[in-house]
């Protein structure tokens, strides 16, 4: 991977901001868990709040979450002022984001295929569990990532996808 510039303290802090968004959204699926892991809901309750905050709705369908996603994109990963560091990591951010959103509609899907089958709630609970310590585990080891000024650049597909999508719009630029 390309190293573009040097990262600095303020640029460390910025690019771990946008993990923010996907682990926000994840806290839900993580409901089995805390139930059954009461000390987890504790070290999950300030972003529970920050969840809050980002489902309140604007107008009818617009959320906080949905600006805070669309800002992040337009304003920092598609603008070329904004250091590479900081692009690359919002990026990530952004398909984790994704991810869990495609996960909420499969099990809306999956509810409605399969809601009066016996095993419909264990399935739930597994996809549920897997979603929320996989995005949870990717946010945080983006984060630690981040505060350390390196690259977080091990998380499999995600990494692929938002390194493609940063040099496939830096050739835009040219």
């Amino acid at each position: 991977m390309v190293r573009r510039s040097s990262v600095d303290y303020s640029d460390r802090l910025y690019a771990s901001l946008p993990y923010i968004l996907p682990l926000a959204a994840v806290v839900v699926f993580g409901a089995f868990l805390f139930l059954q892991f009461t000390p987890l809901m504790t070290v999950f309750l300030p972003i529970l709040y920050v969840n809050k905050i980002l489902s309140i709705s604007i107008i009818d369908f617009i959320s906080i979450r949905f600006v805070a996603w669309f800002c992040v994109f337009i304003f920092v990963f598609r603008s070329y002022k904004v250091n590479h560091f900081i692009r690359f990591n919002a990026m990530q951010a952004l398909l984790l984001d994704i991810i869990v959103a495609l996960m909420g509609a499969l099990t809306e899907i999956l509810s409605m295929i399969l809601g009066n089958l016996a095993f419909f709630p264990f399935i739930l609970q597994i996809i549920a569990s897997v979603t929320f310590l996989g995005i949870t585990a990717a946010s945080v080891y983006g984060i630690f990532q981040c505060i350390r000024g390196k690259y977080a650049d091990k998380i499999p597909v995600i990494s692929d996808v938002g390194y493609s999508q940063q040099y496939g719009s830096c050739e835009e630029e040219k």
